[in-house]
């Protein structure tokens, strides 16, 4: 019963917790991205709304890098507090700006992938991670 509380920051539980909570939220995010990669090389005009100032072409292609590059980039572990704070202040966008207007139960999905992001962005990437093997082999400080 005392294993079941016990608290230990650098255990392989809490490695395979970061890898599940970065492989499902990427994967999770691909289902979102792909779509508008399909939409982006598309030849029908953009649909796509135009962000602070930013062309909906603009727009589209920075959301396409971030849903999906920076994606796949969290899912493999490699930059990926970088990739979760580009992938958050996209959450932000599209919680706080393009839903706005919104209900809540609208915007809620945009903010669950948003505390992911921040929790990826606190924690890295973990053991289970393309990061962690080259710093493992001095490729990486």
């Amino acid at each position: 019963m005392k294993k079941l509380f016990k608290v230990q920051p650098d255990s392989n539980q809490t490695a395979i917790g970061i890898l599940l909570a970065r492989v499902g939220i990427a994967a999770l995010m691909l289902t979102h991205g792909v779509p508008k990669v399909l939409q982006l090389f598309s030849s029908a005009p953009v649909e796509f709304p135009a962000v602070m100032g930013m062309s909906s072409q603009l727009s589209l292609i920075l959301t396409v890098f971030t849903e999906v590059i920076c994606s796949l980039l969290v899912m493999v572990g490699l930059g990926t507090r970088i990739a979760s704070a580009l992938l958050a202040a996209t959450m932000l966008v599209a919680a706080f700006y393009i839903h706005a207007a919104d209900p809540f139960a609208v915007q809620e999905m945009s903010l669950h992938f948003l505390l992911v992001y921040l929790v990826l962005m606190i924690t890295g990437s973990g053991k289970f991670s393309i990061y962690y093997l080259l710093q493992q082999k001095g490729l990486s400080k």
